[in-house]
């Protein structure tokens, strides 16, 4: 049988996987990524993760900076199908009719929960229990094509961006892997999507910041979660007479209501680090970060600031 003739198209560290799939099972004709941006502490000029490995397996590479002036370059090169891995550019009308079979994108939700940017921070966020992989056909609306695989996924109580992150691309390249071998035996696939939609937006610098006079226990908690990739979370913290940003790492719900103000330690325990009250519930901050110093356990960070029981210090002034 011979093999699909392939495009992929993708940038980031998390498509690599992908496109080493996509070499295994196809033949990949070209490496579609985003333009070389500055990386690093000296910001220097370096190519996007795909890049570099699409040069390592001595593959063709094109990174525009605007998709569309690569148009007549990828319209000359015949293929079956173009492979999508968070490629982070919208695909015109014209891009999408060049494939014979079309675009397949691999989507790290359960289309159509979670259409967008950060689908897998948005579960998190949004305290979601189940998520997914959905392999789907790119038409001109956002995530909106017909679904060809879906693989579903429990969100453990544990899990955070990182860890759902490398589940799911485990589990995408899976569902991958079936999309490839259905095409093959020229098994097409487009079932419409159906249920309500749920937009993943792109995440904002703001979200990050965590204010326990404004936010529950449990909205701190997810959030915590969801932003272990970035942007930071952090929670205000009162002292010598301003207020800086603690970044927060690890978190732990404890629901029980007490009447005490927002941001009032009510505990420092050890194993457990500090109990601050929030809008509703408490949450202890097990694992911190000040800022330009290592992670530390909350009770260390409460430990050298003297913090004890009734201090109201988790607050902006």
């Amino acid at each position: 049988m011979p093999r699909l003739k392939t495009i992929f198209f993708g940038t980031p560290e998390i498509a690599v996987p992908f496109l080493d799939l996509a070499c295994q099972l196809t033949n990949v004709q070209l490496v579609v990524t985003q333009a070389d941006r500055p990386r690093g502490r000296g910001l220097e000029i370096l190519p996007c993760p795909v890049k570099e490995r699409a040069q390592k397996l001595n593959l063709d590479v094109l990174s525009p900076e605007k998709l569309k002036t690569s148009f007549n370059d990828i319209a000359q090169i015949p293929f079956d199908v173009g492979i999508v891995v968070a490629y982070g550019k919208i695909f015109r009308p014209e891009f999408i009719a060049l494939p014979r079979m079309g675009l397949i994108n691999v989507h790290f939700s359960l289309l159509p929960q979670w259409r967008g940017a950060a689908p897998v921070q948005r579960a998190l966020m949004n305290g979601d229990t189940m998520t997914g992989v959905s392999t789907f056909w790119i038409n001109e609306g956002m995530d909106k094509g017909p679904l060809f695989v879906q693989k579903k996924l429990p969100i453990a109580p544990q899990d955070n961006a990182k860890t759902l992150f490398s589940k799911l691309t485990a589990l995408g390249i899976v569902a991958l892997q079936e999309t490839i071998f259905c095409l093959e035996r020229g098994e097409i696939i487009r079932t419409p999507q159906t249920g309500e939609a749920t937009i993943a937006h792109m995440l904002q610098k703001e979200e990050g910041f965590l204010r326990p006079a404004f936010l529950t226990a449990e909205e701190l908690h997810n959030r915590v979660r969801g932003l272990a990739c970035g942007p930071k979370p952090k929670i205000p913290f009162w002292h010598k007479g301003e207020t800086v940003w603690l970044r927060v790492r690890q978190t732990e719900i404890y629901p029980q209501e007490d009447a005490s103000l927002p941001g009032t330690v009510l505990a420092v325990e050890r194993n457990r680090g500090i109990l601050v009250k929030c809008l509703k519930g408490s949450l202890w901050l097990k694992e911190v970060q000040p800022a330009g110093k290592s992670p530390m356990s909350g009770a260390d960070f409460a430990h050298g600031r003297s913090l004890k029981k009734g201090a109201v210090v988790f607050i902006e002034g």
